[in-house]
């Protein structure tokens, strides 16, 4: 099959919509539960039952979005006008979520789970789209891999502006609810206008091997439970949201509570992220020479050796950092290959089933995602309230001490194991070709 370019323009707009992304998601994931616990004053119990019910909320969300994206039919295609659509009111709900207005204990929950809801259901709207349309513009194995580099490359440098810029905007801007919903207003913005480059530089270019009806959800869904790459996709993101949710949120606790410099929440994000941006723009030839599941293998090994290394002194910044060094490195593979793979079960799914569907095939795959992730941020809410957290204290107890301990040294080595044995039945990078050459006679046919 001859390699479709595409161009750099393309590539890196595309990769702005994951910018955008980052900007309010993942600072939502790294600095929520801190903002309703030490600033809103909502209990550490109440926070991880907020987050659970809306983001499984939202994982069933991600499933009827999906079902509409297959559904839709405009002049700009089928994923970008949604792009379009809520670039401005995603940027909005940011804004909204981290405002605190003062109005009680109860008052304060309610505002909580609204503003949060509705964050969720505009990402799910905004993020399922931008998934398809990585499927939608090609369908080279190669050059998905490429535009997923560059999503994942834009991504981290969110993550890195949101982990060193968030704390020292908010004490800029007067400290407080004040600080932090003055902080988000510019995120706010940033996102609105990133969504809508990536909407005017991409374009949709494949279409299904055959002409086909519009599926039936039903139909649809039980298609895509016969499609055993995308269940394995699925098992990995479900996974991978719990410790990514747990990491992300007990960072700043641990930062705070064990090593008493809150600030490190900034160093340590950029010696976590700075060499993954840096290994993005290498890993392409590798993934080329050895596949996705090779090196995602290989990658997630590497990760495991840098969770074990914190065990010999986690209390040690040179260990800290170290570690946070052999874990990004080994991150880099699978960052760059994760929605690659999952957009190739799409092609795998139609030659199964003789049925196309991205959106379901997104939207399903992004609920394993957000599932998980709801129940690891959830997971750091409750496993604080075990462990007696207070938020607000200077000094906390001995058996919450524990508790952020556990979470941060020990569960990572847990779930650093998953993917090991997930990724070991995945064989679909060597069946592609003959999949894409089948699907291709049946386009002539």
């Amino acid at each position: 099959m001859e390699t479709e370019k595409i161009k750099f323009k393309e590539k890196l707009g595309y990769g702005f919509g994951d910018l955008a992304s980052s900007l309010i998601w993942t600072a939502t994931g790294m600095f929520l539960p801190f903002f309703y616990t030490d600033i809103v004053g909502i209990s550490a119990a109440a926070v991880g039952t907020l987050l659970l019910v809306a983001r499984i909320f939202d994982a069933f969300i991600d499933i009827g979005v999906g079902a509409m994206v297959d559904k839709t039919k405009s002049k700009y295609g089928k994923a970008r006008p949604w792009l379009l659509w809520l670039a401005i009111p995603f940027g909005i709900s940011g804004v909204l979520l981290f405002t605190a207005p003062n109005l009680g204990p109860t008052g304060a929950l309610i505002y909580a789970y609204a503003t949060y809801l509705l964050l969720n259901l505009i990402y799910s709207a905004v993020n399922v789209p931008y998934g398809v349309l990585n499927s939608m513009i090609t369908q080279d194995q190669y050059q998905r891999s490429l535009l997923n580099i560059f999503r994942m490359l834009c991504a981290i440098i969110g993550t890195l502006l949101i982990t060193t810029m968030t704390l020292p905007l908010v004490d800029a801007f007067g400290g407080g609810s004040g600080g932090w919903s003055r902080t988000f207003l510019i995120y706010g913005a940033l996102s609105a206008i990133l969504l809508i480059i990536t909407f005017r530089t991409s374009k949709e270019r494949v279409k299904p091997s055959v002409v086909q009806k519009e599926i039936p959800f039903k139909r649809g869904l039980k298609a895509l439970l016969r499609n055993k790459y995308w269940l394995i996709m699925v098992i990995l993101m479900f996974t991978g949201g719990i410790n990514g949710a747990v990491g992300n949120a007990v960072g700043i606790y641990y930062y705070q509570y064990i090593m008493h410099d809150k600030s490190l929440v900034g160093l340590l994000g950029i010696i976590g992220l700075a060499p993954v941006v840096l290994g993005l723009l290498f890993v392409a030839p590798i993934i080329k020479r050895y596949g996705k599941r090779n090196a995602s293998i290989a990658g997630s090994s590497i990760m495991l050796l840098g969770c074990l290394i914190l065990l010999i002194n986690p209390t040690s910044l040179t260990v800290i950092i170290i570690a946070a060094l052999i874990k990004a490195i080994g991150g880099i593979p699978l960052a760059a290959t994760m929605f690659a793979m999952l957009a190739d079960t799409i092609e795998y799914g139609e030659w199964k089933t003789g049925m196309r569907t991205e959106g379901l095939v997104y939207s399903a795959g992004s609920f394993g995602s957000k599932a998980g992730s709801g129940i690891g941020s959830a997971l750091v809410g409750w496993l604080l309230a075990l462990g007696g957290y207070v938020g607000g204290q200077e000094v906390i107890s001995a058996s919450a001490t524990n508790m952020i301990q556990f979470m941060y040294i020990y569960l990572p080595i847990i779930f650093g194991i998953i993917p090991l044995l997930i990724l070991i039945p995945y064989k679909l990078d060597k069946e592609y070709p003959q999949i894409i050459e089948d699907l291709a006679k049946a386009k002539e046919v």
